[in-house]
């Protein structure tokens, strides 16, 4: 799916969410958000009062155009929400499309039958060749092969899946590349990954989040004192009118009521609500990870403790060749030429890593293999090293090797050489920092060490200290010794950092933290990482890892990038932020509308002749008339809830900053622009209103 498809101004998602705001003013969809429920009472009152009004030959222009300006308030508030589900069953709608229907080779004994992927049933075996699609989510039980899973993370780079290792899960729908596995189905039909994430970015069968419970309930609140506020003004009004002199005819009127009613209870973000919560989990999946539930993005967005593995989250996971060091007698050059040409043909990150320092550092280029009349020794578990042989242009054979330290001495040794001490000093330091060193040799010498080393990803410092501005302490895990930890701790800018940590240490630890009162999050990708993911505040499982994982926690990162649980915070704590500002805006909205609308119906209360009243000298907007009040505020009140829609559905621009300075800029910016917003807005309106 292209980011155009699931655009605020995609057409059909535009269409789809108008017609579907129609739809929604079915009250037993309107019930479920209080707010809004209530305007839709409110403004079923008012189109009866008007149409009664009509029969009895006492039609009102004004009652009619309030009445239509409150259904715009409720379907706007609607087609919020409709928009939101809109562009999330536009995703859902892409899963579908990328799955296929496909045959599986079943496995009946020893004999394969062919059988629709829909008739799979949990624990069948199914065997998948080059060129298979996988026709359900499973685990591989024999056989390593590369899967391409770009139809459910959108990277074409294919993956390496197999058997007995954490790297064991498949997905319904990817493709095999090569090789041959099988597969034990994991899930009934139905219930595939696929159609669990169809369901989670299924907007309408979204359940709403604790937060969003208790808002509710809060919104729900202000709505009920507001509206008792608002049925005891005709007593009060009436009694002043019979004070002043004052017909009685001239109290307020059932439309004005409903309407003041609605401007004064917090419509902007009943309006809004549903759309900010579907948003959240839209915005989580383009960042390519599907959460259960928007509980479990909230409570991403209250995280203060990480819990970080150092492979492949905090380093690049590959050692890299930063240095050469070389024996007596040999020089830095002849060490970097030897170690660069014994890797030409080595295509591990490690063996491209020595080619690429020994050309920085030594501008060593590298040789084209098919003219060296060389022969190359492939690295095996077994001879622990790897090399190459060739002969010069006079004719003399050479042998150059590198691997383990006791594999060279040996090598050395049984071609009558020696094992220099300085070399086993150099060998035996670097084991002590956790480095890796690779022993280079050449027919019966030692030419020196190759310093291998796990490196710290670019820029994770920063994204570090940017966490630790949030409030959010950074905890590295890790099974090198306590020295080692504590090196690349220092170098990647880590609070605290747990050495030759176990699952149980893990699993201490996560208590421990809650235990305190911390919220917890952690990434894993291991069977023996599903107990601590499930004992997470949030557990978020690699794709790639296997299905236990996959099932202990509750998110799952497409792209199986560990550092995406950073990623994940800023996408709670944004969507928490965009909630908190946009109640803030409303509420600051409905005291300035409380001010416009209050003084100018009030207006005429113990007047003169003159026919204004003391009350008058509330009116600080100068507001032409009482209707004119009334209606401009009704029309404010509808067209703020499309206005904001936007900013409800990208969120609130997100900073790591402290809680503080969040909440003044929150106070700044939308409370303050929630208090300005509606005088300029109905003041505005007014004027247009009276041309």
């Amino acid at each position: 799916m292209t980011k155009q498809d699931t655009s605020l101004f995609n057409k059909k998602i535009l269409l789809q969410a108008a017609k579907n705001s129609i739809i929604k003013l079915n009250p037993a969809s309107l019930i479920k958000n209080p707010v809004i429920f209530i305007v839709a009472v409110g403004s079923l009152l008012t189109t009866i009062a008007v149409f009664a009004g009509l029969f009895q030959g006492n039609f009102s222009s004004f009652s009619l155009q309030i009445a239509i300006w409150l259904w715009f308030t409720v379907l706007f508030a609607n087609f919020s929400e409709a928009i939101a589900e809109g562009r999330g069953k536009a995703q859902a709608d892409s899963l579908r499309n990328s799955r296929i229907q496909a045959k599986a080779r079943k496995m009946e004994g020893k004999h394969e039958i062919s059988v629709y992927a829909t008739d799979l049933k949990k624990d069948d075996i199914v065997v998948c060749e080059a060129g298979d699609v996988i026709p359900s989510d499973g685990e591989v039980i024999e056989g390593i092969a590369s899967v391409d899973e770009s139809a459910i993370t959108g990277e074409s780079a294919p993956v390496i899946r197999e058997s007995g290792g954490d790297r064991s899960a498949v997905t319904g729908g990817t493709k095999v590349i090569s090789d041959r596995i099988l597969v034990r189905i994991t899930t009934e039909p139905g219930s595939t990954f696929i159609d669990r994430m169809i369901a989670l970015v299924e907007g309408a069968k979204r359940q709403k989040t604790p937060n969003e419970i208790a808002l509710s309930i809060l919104l729900s609140g202000l709505s009920i004192i507001f509206l008792l506020a608002v049925v005891t003004l005709p007593a009060f009004f009436g009694y002043s009118l019979l004070a002043s002199g004052l017909p009685m005819s001239q109290n307020l009127s059932i439309p004005v009521l409903i309407a003041l009613l609605v401007c004064l209870i917090p419509t902007t973000i009943g309006g809004l609500l549903s759309a900010i919560g579907i948003s959240g989990m839209d915005r989580l999946l383009q960042r390519n990870v599907i959460a259960t539930s928007g509980r479990a993005i909230e409570a991403a967005g209250d995280v203060d403790v990480l819990l970080l593995d150092k492979t492949g989250t905090i380093t690049l996971g590959n050692r890299m060749a930063t240095d050469f060091i070389a024996d007596e007698g040999v020089t830095v050059e002849q060490l970097a030429d030897a170690a660069q040409f014994s890797s030409l043909s080595d295509e591990t990150p490690e063996g491209r890593s020595i080619v690429i320092l020994a050309k920085e550092k030594f501008n060593i280029r590298g040789r084209e293999i098919h003219q060296l009349n060389a022969t190359f020794i492939p690295f095996t578990a077994q001879s622990k090293m790897s090399g190459v042989d060739f002969k010069t242009e006079d004719g003399q054979f050479h042998q150059i090797r590198k691997g383990a330290s006791e594999a060279i001495r040996t090598f050395v040794l049984n071609n009558n050489g020696y094992f220099p001490q300085k070399i086993q000093e150099t060998v035996s330091e670097l084991a002590r920092q956790g480095a890796t060193p690779l022993v280079v040799a050449e027919d019966n010498k030692v030419l020196g060490v190759i310093h291998l080393k796990d490196i710290v990803k670019g820029g994770i410092k920063q994204r570090f200290a940017e966490l630790r501005k949030m409030g959010i302490k950074t905890v590295m895990i890790t099974g090198d010794n306590s020295l080692t930890a504590a090196a690349i701790a220092a170098e990647a800018g880590v609070d605290d950092f747990m050495a030759e940590a176990t699952p149980e240490d893990k699993l201490k630890r996560i208590r421990e933290e809650q235990a305190n009162g911390h919220l917890v999050g952690m990434i894993g990708d291991g069977t023996n990482d599903a107990p601590a993911l499930a004992q997470a505040d949030i557990g978020i499982a690699m794709n790639s890892g296997t299905q236990a994982a996959r099932e202990a926690g509750n998110m799952v990162d497409l792209d199986s990038n560990p550092t995406k649980l950073i990623e994940v915070v800023e996408v709670g704590k944004q969507l928490l932020m965009t909630r908190g500002s946009l109640t803030t805006f409303s509420i600051a909205n409905d005291v300035a509308k409380y001010f416009a609308i209050i003084p100018a119906i009030a207006i005429s209360l113990y007047s003169g002749n003159s026919g204004v009243g003391p009350l008058s000298a509330l009116n600080i907007m100068n507001l032409a008339s009482p209707q004119s009040a009334v209606l401009s505020a009704v029309i404010f009140n509808a067209i703020i809830i499309m206005l904001l829609v936007p900013l409800a559905l990208r969120g609130v621009r997100y900073r790591p900053v402290s809680a503080n300075e969040a909440l003044t800029r929150n106070l700044l910016i939308f409370g303050l622009g929630g208090l300005v917003a509606p005088f300029v807005g109905i003041k505005l309106i007014d004027v247009l209103l009276n041309l």
